[in-house]
Order: C-alpha cells, then structure tokens, then sequence
C-alpha cells in the first residue's frame, strides 16, 4: 500500500472498531479537563481518574483552586508523579485565568500554550475535547503507532503531528486521535505487536515483521 492507501485504510478500520470516543479523562467542563490532562504527563489516565476527585473536591474551579496552598495540591497529587512542578503550575494558572481571563478557559492555542505547565498537547487535547476545535494531539503512543504504521518518518511529535494532519481529513482528527490511543492500548502495544500480533499490522504489512 501506498502512505495514503496505508492512512485511508486505518481510518477505516478504526471507526468500525471504535464509533464511540467518550474522553478518557474524568472531568466536568475545560478547567478540569485542563488540570487532568496536565496531570496525566507521564502518568497513567486510571491514575489521574483516581486522584482528580479528591482534588476537585477541594477545588474545581480557578477562583477555589488559586486559594488552595500549592503543599496542600501537590499532597494530593503525589501520586502522579512530577507533583512539584505540577502543582505550582496548576496553582498559578488558576491565577492567571482568573486575573486575565475572567476565569475561564480561553479556546485558543496561543493562549492556552502560554499557561505554566502547558504544552502544544495539553493545549490540542483541550481544544479538541472541550472545545470541539479541529486538532490532532500526538503524545508518544501516538507518534510510536504512526512510525511503525509507516505514515510518519518523523524523529519527533512535531512532524508526526504535521505528517498525520496531511494524511486524514481534518474532520477526522479529534475523534481520531482517541481511536488510535485505544487501539494502541487494546492491540498493539510496544512490546507485544511485532507486525503479526494485531489486526492493523496484519492488514497494512501482510504480516511482515515491524521495525
């Protein structure tokens, strides 16, 4: 197959296996969507679902959360992993989208990406899912699955994003970043797919072995 035919027949195949996309993060509208996304940097979505009720308990909301002591939020957010970092910056954005943005989330890139603790993917993932705005978050499951898809030769997220923006119609993206995470998860994990193992390696390489 060719990239496109390659790209054509995942989409395909991944709207059959997943017509339902429900967000993997527990939350309630774009505040505690973005606190969870924050908090799932390198941790797991079952672990940050676990943890977020008791912090949204204390607070959901930035005027709550810029009043609660940054030692009390990182408490419990320990088990996330990188709690320093995360909780002084779940602390100072609350302040700053109070201050400057009547405390809201803004739906916009720029804005969004200029919050602490905030990179380009937390901020597509809250576009895409709070804000219904076409985008196509690549975290590492994401880039690994579209290189050993042959859709990307990008050493980086960043081209994978830009290779896979090309390839799927942009209509496509918001459910499609989610349906590629849980295919990812249910069949074709690092270790266990080696271009045999699951149903999409099977189709798009005839079995052959994947790098």
């Amino acid at each position: 197959m060719l990239k496109q035919q390659r790209a054509d027949h995942v989409l395909r195949r991944l709207q059959e296996l997943y017509p339902e996309t429900p967000i993997p993060l527990d939350h309630k509208d774009a505040y505690t969507l973005l606190i969870a996304v924050l908090l799932s940097a390198q941790c797991t979505d079952l672990r940050v679902n676990q943890v977020t009720p008791a912090l949204f308990a204390l607070a959901d909301n930035p005027h709550d959360m810029m009043r609660v002591p940054v030692e009390e939020i990182k408490a419990i957010i320990r088990p996330c992993g990188l709690s320093p970092k995360k909780s002084s910056a779940i602390s100072e954005l609350s302040k700053i989208l109070v201050e400057k943005y009547g405390g809201q989330v803004p739906a916009d890139f720029e804005a969004l990406e200029s919050l602490p603790g905030v990179g380009h993917k937390t901020a597509s993932v809250v576009m895409a899912q709070a804000f219904g705005v076409p985008a196509f978050p690549v975290d590492t499951h994401i880039h690994r699955l579209a290189t050993r898809w042959k859709l990307t030769a990008g050493k980086n997220v960043v081209q994978t994003e830009r290779d896979l923006k090309k390839l799927f119609p942009r209509e496509t993206w918001n459910r499609l970043h989610l349906q590629i995470i849980f295919y990812g998860r249910e069949y074709c994990p690092a270790r266990s797919c080696d271009g045999k193992s699951c149903l999409l390696c099977r189709e798009l390489f005839g079995g052959a072995r994947m790098p």
